[in-house]
């Protein structure tokens, strides 16, 4: 190559008058004149645009003619004259490729001696390459003449960088070199390529090459392959030709692809190439086989000699029986775990595969160096180690070990149409979840189901299972057109505690109803999907519209949300993790309104300034179309609210439009629309509607974000109270819990606590204050200085101003008396009821009585039991009723009488029908230390009352005794007394009206209290009814006897005489002297013939059986017989009787029939003369005689039984 002319300044290059050259904004330029060698193809090329770099030809006269190009190859031999001009620095370009082949027959090559041609193109990057043509099974020995090389996979610091390649097509087989070292000689095949890159302005390049050719000579390798090994040699297609073969007898086995090797001992492998390990890769496979327990052999064994020089895949197969686990033990040094498609710098790469029981296969890919120490795997493992050419493996690759898989089980019983279906939501680790035992045992890696309500074994193949799957717990809940079953949804908390759980509830009503949900408070707070709840719980809830599926919302506990309606079908889901305690909302269930509405959301917003966001159904994603969302909207009172639409997108409508109303009661709809101004600072209860159009769904649908905003409207309430109507009378407000928003003030000063004294007047404010936030209470105060002048009063409630905008709760009266006074307190209706547990008051009002120290007297109301209570102390009455605009009284009259010495006296008259029963005051906590309670108990006295102490606390008395007493009323023998360490009687009869009366001792611990019942029974004397039966029986005997003696007497005398019917004047014959004699003298009272059946037939009756126990007669009943009178035409003649109280009277039987035997006729004696125990002695042995006289009755005792004088019940005894 010549050199004949160089410039190399921008001024020659414009003189040179080129118009292309005119295009360039000219930096620098070069001319020069080349010519390649004999064999030589040289290439100049740029990577930049033709534009701003070319290389270009020189000719014609004058060098007026020029061809650019951005690459231009030179024709050896041929001198070129070549311009280069850049707008960019020349050196950096530019590069120039200088390629020559080699040709090679058998045994010599052509040319055989090569320099550098280390003077063209100096101002350039050159690469040289020499490219060998030779023929099979020839190799070429390359000597490098000079200082020889040295092996570097780094770039050369003199700018001289040797590369040796197998191929000119394949980058594998390539070898970097630098000059200086003690590589001299290279053994190459066919398609060899050698080649060096000079850097710029490199003027000698100290090197030649010298090539030679000879005959092949393969390399040939002894190795020995151990047992369950096998060895795999594979040529890549696109490398050089070369034989692999072996010998086994004297005909060798060959392959120029793949070769594989088993079991052998140092068996003979010959290649037919000089380096084969750059054209072969090496697979050695072995089989590792394991049981539950161990593995054999129980580590992965290398022959680090084995092949070493060639690139090793080391693979190892590990089978495993089912229900094992397999852990591999690396290195201590550790792996780092990297991703399948990673690379690891160093060459060493680990690949873990195992096949899992759904058949998919797990692969993790490893570096050397990191963390992983071991590693827990399923199922059959393949492992494989690639290691690069000439690494040094180490003589154990890792250990294996085997143990039986531990799994878990658990037994689960769903209930009633609940369905539990367990879901993998995670692929690693390997695991399946079975039901039932064997043989109907079945397994399932994905999914399973449970639906039957029984007690169902579910056992999961790993030991974390819960790691793995996730349960839903599904309840279908359908409904009727009035009532759902399950009013109250709870979620069931105890399955599946420790696993992520979504309980899930299918809803249904009739089609043209709505389902409504209904929150406890504090209600749900609205959130975007992707959002989560602070305490894990997130709700959500889904309707089904014929167009698919539409979330109403995502729902967190604490909010403003309160109900919620949606039509026809829908599901409400909670989402609880695994680990979680579950603390559900247990909302409540019923059947809505018909609605043509998609949802339904009523909000109570907070008192305070707030903000509550709300988003539509669906939100981020489109509306549904043509349906309308409905949010009601309960305002506070004096708040004002404004809404505004934070984000919306509008769809394109192809029917109707979207719109927006706002309603409020008694006020038009307004109509909006997304782009119009919404509410601000408006006050009262609002609803919002918002009405979707028929969409184009090819383009974005309607959407909506918008916040309530909530703020108070600084307008307090006002009242003006005046007490001076009422001097008495003091009123009482306060918060009944702590609440900052609300400010009360009197007379304006901000107060916590208003007390308007009586007879005052007070101006009050209240500001943002609910009427149930503050407890309205009043008090009049009654007192009196002497006894004879206090007057009676009755207790009833004034009527409060009625500005006050909170319900009056309680109404209390302070009764003040002299010290020497008692308090009588009676109800106006008659009667009152002490409220005791087993006799509470169920009325529209209670009356609380208390001491002035706060001791509690007890509760009452009204028709009970006890007639009057007297106390002789000073009193608070706090009536407390459900609406005191229809209850104001009057609740008790009030009197004061003369000192007692008891400290409380009742009165008390038990009811017939129902037990009564009597509590200590302030029960249960017990009676005030050293006082005395009496009742004084009186009821009719045909009944008994049976005392039942049914609750006695007793305590232990540091100074004197606790006492219960009872003792009738005037008698001052006591029936019971018992002290508090002495065994109480629990039962006792009382006969008649007693006292009751319990005094405290001196506490040191504990406390005294009694809750006593009495049950009224009627009296019933058994001695009086025996004697009553014996002394009839005996009468009867006597009668019978009289009787037949009479009868036979008349038989006798029938046989004489007989009687006359006169038709007309007196029954009297003249002379007839039968009743000449005076009543006392003759035998007129007897009768000669007595008719028994006319007699006696009320007491036989109509029954056949002498001896039975007969009915009632209920005949005509006969007391005696009546003498004929004959026809009443004529005057009768009139006797006269000289003793009066031989009158004749109407005769009465034995026993009224009433006192009998015979089943009673209903009756309340009212004297002792109506009692059993007594008979009239004008009653004579039988009905046969009259009495002896009309005169007072004189009643005789007919039993033995001793009756005690009734004592009279006296005002002043008590």
């Amino acid at each position: 190559m010549l050199v004949f002319v160089k410039v190399r300044f921008c001024a020659t290059c414009v003189l040179l008058g080129l118009s292309f050259l005119g295009a360039f904004d000219t930096s620098e330029c070069l001319q020069t004149v080349v010519r390649p060698n004999k064999g030589s193809i040289v290439t100049v090329s740029t990577k930049l645009p033709l534009a701003e770099c070319a290389v270009c030809t020189v000719s014609g006269v004058n060098d007026t003619q020029t061809s650019c190009y951005s690459s231009l190859t030179l024709v050896p031999e041929n001198e070129v004259k070549l311009l280069f001009n850049c707008s960019q620095p020349i050196e950096q370009s530019y590069t120039v490729t200088i390629t020559r082949s080699i040709e090679c027959s058998k045994d010599a090559c052509d040319p055989m001696m090569v320099d550098v041609q280390s003077s063209m193109l100096t101002e350039f990057t050159r690469t040289f390459i020499w490219e060998l043509k030779v023929p099979e099974k020839t190799v070429v020995t390359v000597n490098i003449l000079g200082s020889g090389l040295t092996e570097m996979s780094q770039s050369c610091p003199d700018g001289l960088q040797y590369s040796v390649a197998t191929s000119k097509t394949s980058s594998k087989g390539l070898t970097q070199y630098c000059h200086g070292g003690s590589v001299t000689q290279l053994d190459l095949a066919n398609e060899a390529v050698v080649s060096l890159q000079v850097k710029p302005n490199t003027q000698e390049v100290p090197v030649s090459f010298q090539f030679s050719a000879g005959p092949l000579k393969g390399r040939t390798v002894d190795i020995s392959i151990g047992p369950s090994t096998t060895v795999v040699l594979s040529r890549d297609l696109g490398q050089p030709e070369c034989e692999v073969c072996t010998t086994d007898g004297s005909t060798p086995d060959c392959s120029s692809v793949e070769k594989t090797l088993t079991t052998a001992e140092k068996l003979s492998v010959e290649f037919s190439c000089l380096k084969p390990q750059d054209l072969f890769s090496v697979k050695i496979k072995t089989t590792i086989e394991c049981t539950k327990g161990s593995c054999t052999p129980a580590a992965a064994e290398v022959d680090p000699k084995l092949l070493e020089d060639f690139k090793r895949t080391l693979v190892w197969d590990i089978t495993v029986p089912e229900r094992t686990v397999l852990t591999l033990y690396f290195p201590a040094d550790g792996l780092k775990d990297i991703s399948t498609a990673g690379n690891c710098q160093d060459g060493y790469r680990y690949t873990v595969s195992s096949t899992r029981s759904d058949g998919k296969i797990r692969t993790n890919s490893f570096c050397k160096g990191g963390s992983v120490t071991h590693f827990e795997l399923l199922g059959a493992t393949t492992v494989t180690v690639e290691v690069p050419k000439g690494g040094d493996m180490g003589q154990t690759a890792f250990n294996v070990k085997a143990a039986p898989r531990q799994g878990r089980l658990m037994s689960v019983t769903p209930d009633p149409d609940t369905i539990i279906i367990i879901r993998r939501m995670a692929d690693e680790p390997d695991c399946s979840v079975c039901v039932d035992n064997a043989p109907n045992k079945r397994c399932n890696p994905q999914i399973l189901r449970l639906s039957d309500p029984r007690n169902t074994s579910v056992e999961f193949t790993c030991p974390q299972p819960r790691d793995v799957f996730s349960v839903e717990i599904n309840r279908e809940i359908d409904c009727t057109e009035t009532s759902c079953s399950g009013n109250i949804v709870q979620a069931e908390t105890t399955l599946f505690p420790d696993f992520n759980r979504t309980f899930t509830w299918d809803l249904k009503v009739v089609s043209t109803r709505a389902f409504q949900l209904d929150f406890p408070e504090p209600g749900m707070r609205q959130i975007s999907s992707e959002e989560t709840c602070p305490d894990d719980h997130t709700y959500s809830l889904i309707t089904y519209l014929r167009t698919g599926p539409a979330v109403i919302g995502t729902f967190c506990k604490g909010g403003t949300v309160t109900t919620i309606q949606a039509r026809y079908k829908g599901r409400m889901s909670l989402q609880v993790p695994g680990d979680a305690t579950v603390n559900p909302v247990d909302f409540k269930l019923s059947v809505g309104p018909e609605t043509n509405m998609l949802a339904i959301v009523k909000v109570n917003l907070p008192r305070g300034a707030s903000d509550t966001d709300f988003i539509t159904a669906n939100y981020p994603k489109d509306f549904p179309d043509a349906q309308h969302m409905k949010w009601e909207f309960t305002v506070p009172n004096m708040y004002n609210y404004t809404v505004h639409f934070r984000d919306h997108t509008a769809p394109e409508c192809l029917m109707d439009d979207v719109e927006v109303e706002y309603l409020k009661e008694n006020k038009k709809v307004t109509k909006l629309t997304l782009t119009d101004p919404q509410p601000q600072h408006q006050q009262g209860n609002f609803n919002m509607v918002l009405k979707n159009c028929e969409t184009n769904r090819t383009l974005q649908g309607l959407t909506l974000s918008y916040r309530v905003s909530v703020m108070r409207s600084g307008h307090p309430v006002l009242c003006s109270v005046d007490l001076t109507k009422h001097r008495e009378v003091s009123l009482q407000m306060e918060k009944v819990r702590s609440d900052p928003l609300c400010e009360m003030s009197v007379n304006s000063e901000v107060k916590e606590k208003i007390i308007v004294a009586a007879g005052t007047k007070a101006s009050l404010s209240f500001l943002d204050c609910p009427n149930e936030g503050i407890r309205l209470t009043a008090s009049r105060f009654i007192g009196c200085q002497n006894v004879t002048s206090c007057p009676s009063s009755v207790l009833t409630v004034p009527k409060l101003d009625s500005c006050l905008p909170m319900p009056l709760h309680s109404f209390t009266w302070h009764l003040s008396i002299p010290r020497d006074g008692t308090l009588d307190l009676a109800s106006p209706t008659g009667s009152l009821k002490q409220s005791i547990p087993g006799q509470e008051c169920n009325q529209s009002f209670s009356l609380h009585v208390a001491e002035t120290d706060g001791f509690s007297v007890g509760d009452f109301c009204f028709n009970g039991m006890i007639q009057k209570v007297q106390l002789h102390t000073n009193v608070s009455i706090t009536a407390t009723a459900q609406d005191f605009r229809k209850t104001r009284g009057p609740f008790l009259n009030v009197s004061v009488s003369q000192e007692i010495s008891d400290t409380i006296i009742y009165r008390v008259s038990p009811k017939v029908n129902s037990p009564t029963l009597l509590a200590t005051p302030n029960w249960p906590q017990g009676m005030n230390p050293s006082t005395t309670i009496s009742w004084i108990i009186t009821f009719p006295s045909l009944y008994r009352a049976d005392v039942l102490f049914v609750n006695i606390s007793q305590p232990k008395c540091a100074d004197r005794h606790t006492g219960i007493k009872v003792q009738m009323l005037g008698y001052e023998e006591e029936l019971l007394s018992r002290r508090e360490d002495e065994p109480a009687e629990r039962n006792l009869m009382v006969p008649q009206s007693f006292y009751l009366n319990m005094s405290n001792c001196v506490l040191e611990e504990g406390n005294f209290g009694v809750v006593t019942k009495i049950v009224l029974q009627k009296n019933t004397n058994l001695l009086a009814i025996v004697l009553g039966i014996a002394g009839a029986l005996l009468l009867l005997i006597i009668v019978l006897v009289v009787v037949c003696v009479v009868t036979k007497r008349k038989k006798v005398q029938m046989s004489k005489e007989s009687s006359i019917y006169i038709g007309k004047g007196s029954i009297f014959r003249p002379g007839d002297r039968h009743f000449t004699k005076a009543r006392a003298d003759n035998n007129s009272h007897v009768y000669d013939y007595i008719d028994e059946t006319m007699v006696y037939g009320h007491l036989l009756g109509e029954s056949n059986h002498s001896d039975s126990v007969q009915e009632p007669y209920n005949g005509m009943q006969m007391d005696s017989y009546q003498t004929f009178t004959g026809p009443t035409d004529g005057a009768l003649p009139v006797i006269k009787e000289t003793n009066p109280e031989h009158k004749m009277e109407e005769a009465r039987p034995f026993l009224d029939p009433s006192e009998t035997f015979l089943p009673p006729r209903p009756r309340t004696p009212i004297d002792r003369q109506d009692s059993l125990g007594f008979q009239d002695r004008r009653m004579v042995d039988n009905e046969l005689y009259t009495f002896k006289s009309s005169g007072q009755m004189n009643p005789i005792q007919l039993s033995g039984e001793a009756l005690e004088p009734e004592p009279q019940i006296l005002e002043d005894s008590l």
